[in-house]
């Protein structure tokens, strides 16, 4: 059954022996996060501050922050359950024949029960505030010693596309300036920052926003999830959790969210209203830079009788996020291959923080293969970012970084196999030329074939026979080696 909602989940994870509970007082102020990267470093446990300084609202963080509370929060008994579930769907086709035909309708009823369903009301309607409330009353983290402010950094922000009046669901940090104020980080690429230019263009004075925190896993975790523009982030997620989302309209702007959150902030950006937000302790393990992002007002709060805050940090890898982007790995698979069918896997390693390195194993077909699975990359949607793609062939083990750094480097002449392009680049990639704008390098670590302008004989990998590997398998026990 799907969990209703936070807590349901924190009481999953303490069953499971994966939350430790803290019961002493420990600052937000750079504390709780020495405390929680030292836990995910160390293998450690979520973490919930039972008194975080200066607050009375509790704080859970590293709920995700392992492959075991991935498949906690999702689940599952393992995060390729989702991925076989998508590939049924994909591969799913109406058959012939009524017979067929009435077969087929338990799973189309099961797709129906995908999608949120609008209540009356739900616990984060508990407390409603417009007036006399303060966002410096929740324990928000100052992460970093060196950042701008305190950040809000697992928040769900609710925007509507302004043409289609479609529903979008975005992870962005928001740095809290004063009781009332926030940054709004929309990088360039987003799908919140392009409602917003949409809105600007039409001239239009002010865009609602609603900014939900804490919910069911499943619920949060969809909001960082890759999807198409207009695709319904808690349609996935009722499709995670194999339960329909139950969304509650917002008291003062003209949005949903979900009835089962922690917290909800509502109100609304000024078009053209920017303020300095930043710097922060990024997921690349550096500072990204201050810089001018539009300013959130938040006019109404509303939360539950005794919230509880759900946050994370993001910085020298591996950190919480990680797990989160490995999940997203396992589970989108299915759609690359859709895509790209020469793919056999795909490993995205935390020293890549996502966007900086993808290895690819490939079924090579013909000649300059890996070329076009490069390119097809850079065309699929946010994979565009993809700094570094190293394509090799189907018998790499793509998820042994190891295996594929000696395959690579053993396979390439640099000056053959590497190729350079421009394109657009992550907003929180530092070394790029232009903000958004840089190079990226594709390199084919495939055995070449003549076709390629390879006149020499490509050697073999050493393997010993299967004979003598199963022989020493029984005179190495005899040995009492392990």
């Amino acid at each position: 059954m799907a969990y209703a909602d936070l807590r349901e989940f924190i009481r999953a994870l303490e069953q499971a022996g994966e939350l430790k509970r803290i019961p002493f007082e420990v600052d937000p102020h750079l504390e709780i996060t020495e405390f929680a990267d030292r836990s995910v470093k160390r293998g450690g446990p979520a973490l919930l501050f039972e008194k975080p300084k200066g607050s009375r609202v509790p704080l859970l963080i590293n709920a995700f922050a392992s492959e075991k509370r991935m498949q906690i929060a999702l689940e599952v008994e393992s995060i390729g359950e989702h991925a076989a579930r998508i590939s049924e769907m994909l591969e799913m086709r109406m058959p012939q024949g009524l017979i067929n035909k009435l077969k087929m309708l338990p799973k189309l009823a099961d797709m129906a029960n995908f999608f949120p369903k609008i209540v009356s009301g739900g616990p984060c309607k508990e407390v409603i505030l417009r007036d006399g409330f303060s966002l410096k009353e929740f324990p928000v983290l100052h992460c970093w010693p060196l950042d701008g402010g305190p950040f809000i950094t697992l928040p769900m922000v609710f925007t509507r596309n302004p043409d289609t009046g479609k529903r979008n669901c975005g992870m962005y940090r928001l740095q809290v300036y004063d009781d009332r104020t926030t940054g709004m980080h929309w990088q360039t690429h987003k799908q919140g920052a392009e409602h917003y230019r949409r809105r600007m263009k039409e001239g239009q004075a002010r865009m609602e926003v609603a900014v939900a925190i804490g919910a069911d896993p499943a619920t949060m975790y969809s909001a960082i999830l890759p999807l198409p523009p207009d695709l319904d982030e808690m349609m996935i997620a009722g499709f995670l959790r194999n339960k329909p989302v139950e969304m509650v309209k917002c008291e003062t702007v003209d949005l949903e969210v979900p009835a089962n959150a922690e917290i909800v902030l509502e109100g609304y950006v000024e078009l053209g209203e920017t303020r300095i937000e930043g710097p922060f302790g990024d997921h690349t393990g550096f500072y990204s830079l201050d810089d001018p992002y539009p300013v959130f007002h938040v006019q109404c709060v509303t939360h539950r009788k005794d919230p509880i805050y759900a946050t994370t940090i993001v910085g020298p890898p591996p950190m919480e996020d990680f797990f989160m982007g490995k999940a997203i790995e396992r589970i989108f698979l299915p759609l690359m291959r859709m895509q790209l069918p020469e793919i056999r896997d795909v490993c995205m390693p935390a020293e890549g923080v996502f966007h900086n390195l993808m290895l690819i194993s490939i079924r090579k077909s013909y000649p300059g293969h890996a070329r076009k699975v490069m390119h097809s990359i850079w065309g699929l949607g946010q994979a565009m970012f993809s700094k570094v793609i190293v394509v090799v062939d189907e018998d790499v083990d793509v998820q042994k970084v190891s295996e594929v750094a000696w395959r690579a480097l053993n396979n390439i002449d640099p000056q053959r196999d590497i190729e350079f392009v421009l394109g657009p680049v992550d907003s929180l990639d530092h070394a790029s030329r232009l903000p958004d704008f840089g190079s990226k390098m594709g390199i084919d670590a495939t055995r070449k074939w003549p076709q390629e302008g390879f006149t020499r004989r490509w050697p073999e990998v050493i393997k010993m026979t299967p004979e003598v590997k199963a022989r020493i398998d029984e005179l190495w026990k005899q040995a009492g080696l392990i």
